[in-house]
């Protein structure tokens, strides 16, 4: 089974100066599913739910520019998978009926994903693994002077 994920926020990390996607059940009060991702694909997916467009195609853009010439329909992406504190992702392609599966790093398959309107879902054997630690433990490390600018 899946479960039917928006991207909720993306929060940059001072520890690390990467960022954390959040995913969110659209239909729970549960804790986001935190997602480290490096600092482009951060950018990315931030970009777009900023509504930034750049004045050249960054690389998630120029995918989805092949995929709309080539009249490929991005149906999905997938979160499939945690091992060691690594998320895996597939991307499901349909292309003339047939169906093809792609592995990626849930970073590139989510910045697709919103670029291409196609939903997220998560395996809930992902949701089951991960626990909420992760991310109580990242904010019970946070000091007032991590959040630079907005310092309350």
């Amino acid at each position: 089974m899946q479960t039917k994920m928006k991207v909720s926020g993306v929060l940059l990390d001072p520890n690390t100066s990467s960022y954390i996607v959040l995913l969110k059940d659209e239909g729970s009060t549960n804790d986001p599913l935190p997602i480290w991702v490096g600092r482009a694909e951060g950018n990315a997916i931030n970009f777009v739910l900023e509504g930034i467009i750049t004045p050249r195609p960054m690389t998630h853009d120029l995918i989805k520019n092949i995929l709309d010439t080539m009249e490929i329909k991005v149906e999905k992406i997938v979160v499939t998978d945690l091992k060691n504190n690594t998320y895996y992702a597939t991307i499901h392609l349909n292309s003339n009926g047939s169906e093809i599966t792609i592995d990626s790093r849930p970073s590139d398959a989510i910045a697709l994903a919103i670029r291409m309107d196609a939903p997220i879902y998560v395996d809930d054997m992902v949701i089951k693994k991960r626990t909420s630690e992760s991310l109580d433990r990242w904010l019970e490390n946070l000091k007032p002077e991590d959040f630079g600018k907005y310092n309350a």
